[in-house]
């Protein structure tokens, strides 16, 4: 919540600080010269591995990964570190990282393919769309339209007190239920809120319109139209080491990597989705090429409703828009932690590239590696 605040607010992030500059320094160091002169220049991967491997160093997180992408697809990506501190087994370029609130992103264009048959509306209200049961009887509920909720302007509290009362994938109507005792709800338009319930509902009238859990609708409607593998919860199994392991934000391996170590799955539209740099990066490239005006998984005009803010705010459909001078004016960001990992993306359609970068520690130590990551990378995009 603090970052997001934070990009919100000042307009921060990724203004390539020394930092990164120092991290590309390091790069090049690296490669060195011998007795007969000048070596090769190194591979990008392995030139993109060092500065992961220097960005662990400094951060001290145990693992991170990072790619770059254009309209054409995943350019070059590499990962570094170990899958879980205290061990000596390593990350790979394949390995699936949690994307955490990444997902609202996916969650918007999920429902952006209902807009497209016409079986939604962005202004449609909950009131015309949900049963009496899951809406209630209070009229700021009824008048909460699908934008306001993909926007974070539905006036729904951030999260529940009670998340563990509605813990699975069929208790998503309960979960509106029971937000307006929590949470005092303001009027929807009003101003801006976080609201990972907001997204929950947005999840749930999916369910309503396509009959199946959100979960298997964006399977069907998302993933598997754009050729991703994508799970959701925790990553790899919780008796083994085989995927990037959860870290506090002290870098201490969580206890355990079951169920207890994530959102409850009754939370899942709003961040719960993990998978692969490269299945991100094709997720990332539809929008990408979406907001150049071609046509992808969307038409050109639908992606335009989901990367364009209602009028006096910066948040659109599960990104920030934001203007930087390296992306040649907007892009669009976000980044996604259930406190125990980090992930984030920047997106520059103007420049027809993006950057996304993953770290299984949570708080800042993943943060700040993972703007580390995505600085030397639009550092080296820049020079190319």
């Amino acid at each position: 919540m603090n970052r997001r605040q934070f990009f919100l607010s000042t307009g921060g992030g990724l203004l390539l600080p020394g930092a990164a500059a120092a991290a590309l320094s390091a790069a090049e160091a690296s490669a060195g010269k011998d007795a007969g002169g000048p070596n090769p220049p190194p591979k990008k991967e392995d030139d993109l591995t060092s500065a992961l491997e220097g960005i662990i160093a400094k951060r001290k997180v145990p693992a991170l990964a990072a790619g770059l992408l254009t309209v054409k697809g995943l350019q070059r990506s590499a990962a570094a570190g170990m899958r879980k501190a205290g061990t000596q087994v390593p990350v790979t370029v394949r390995d699936q990282w949690h994307a955490g609130s990444m997902t609202k992103a996916m969650t918007a264009t999920l429902l952006a393919t209902f807009v497209e048959t016409g079986a939604l509306k962005w202004d449609q209200p909950l009131g015309k769309l949900l049963p009496k049961d899951c809406v209630g009887a209070a009229p700021a509920v009824k008048d909460i339209t699908v934008r306001q909720l993909l926007e974070h302007r539905s006036g729904l509290p951030a999260n529940l007190l009670s998340w563990l009362v509605a813990p699975k994938v069929d208790q998503r109507c309960e979960v509106l239920r029971l937000a307006a005792p929590e949470g005092a709800i303001i009027k929807p338009g009003e101003s801006f809120l976080y609201s990972n319930v907001g997204y929950v509902v947005a999840g749930h009238i999916a369910e309503k319109l396509g009959g199946k859990h959100w979960e298997e609708l964006m399977q069907l409607r998302v993933f598997k139209q754009l050729h991703m593998v994508a799970g959701y919860g925790p990553v790899g199994r919780h008796d083994k080491t085989d995927q990037p392991w959860p870290h506090d934000a002290q870098g201490q391996p969580l206890p355990d990597n079951g169920l207890l170590s994530d959102n409850p799955p009754s939370v899942g539209p709003a961040g719960r989705v993990h998978l692969s740099l490269a299945d991100y990066a094709r997720f990332a490239g539809d929008h990408l090429r979406g907001a150049a005006g071609k046509r992808g998984l969307l038409e050109p005009a639908t992606y335009t409703a989901l990367h364009t803010p209602s009028p006096g705010g910066d948040y659109a459909c599960g990104w920030i828009a934001a203007e930087r001078p390296w992306a040649g004016g907007r892009c669009l960001t976000h980044t996604g932690s259930n406190n125990a990992n980090f992930f984030v993306a920047w997106l520059a359609p103007a420049k027809g590239f993006a950057v996304i970068a993953a770290c299984n520690q949570g708080g800042e130590g993943g943060a700040a590696a993972c703007d580390d990551a995505c600085s030397w990378l639009i550092t080296q995009q820049a020079g190319e």
